[in-house]
């Protein structure tokens, strides 16, 4: 099976982390809420935060698109490497996961400890 791979941004540590990700189809209609656990890798025990519509971490712009809001007081504890993530519909009456995950790059930033 291949995994379809796009280029994007990079959550950078201590700051805070903009994400808007656009689907082919209409996977994010009016009315729908998600959740997305972030997680260091897909093995953690823990998350290292939760995202969902509740909390600003997931906002619905269109049909198509969502943007995701990681607050910088959750990226500090995120070391260089990858961060990964899966969004999960909750509205429903079973929660439905949308099959697919993101790994995002996390940097390291040259100008640091200004927060």
């Amino acid at each position: 099976m291949s995994v379809p791979v796009s280029d994007g941004p990079a959550i950078v540590v201590d700051y805070e982390c903009r994400l808007q990700l656009e689907a082919e189809s209409d996977l994010f209609p009016a009315g729908a809420t998600f959740t997305e656990q972030l997680r260091a890798k897909v093995s953690a025990a823990m998350p290292v935060t939760t995202l969902n519509s509740g909390n600003g971490g997931v906002t619905r712009v269109t049909d198509r698109i969502v943007e995701l809001v990681v607050p910088a007081t959750e990226t500090a504890s995120l070391s260089p490497g990858s961060a990964v993530l899966d969004p999960i519909r909750t509205d429903l009456t079973l929660p439905r996961h949308l099959v697919f995950m993101l790994e995002i790059p996390v940097v390291q930033p040259v100008t640091r400890g200004l927060g």
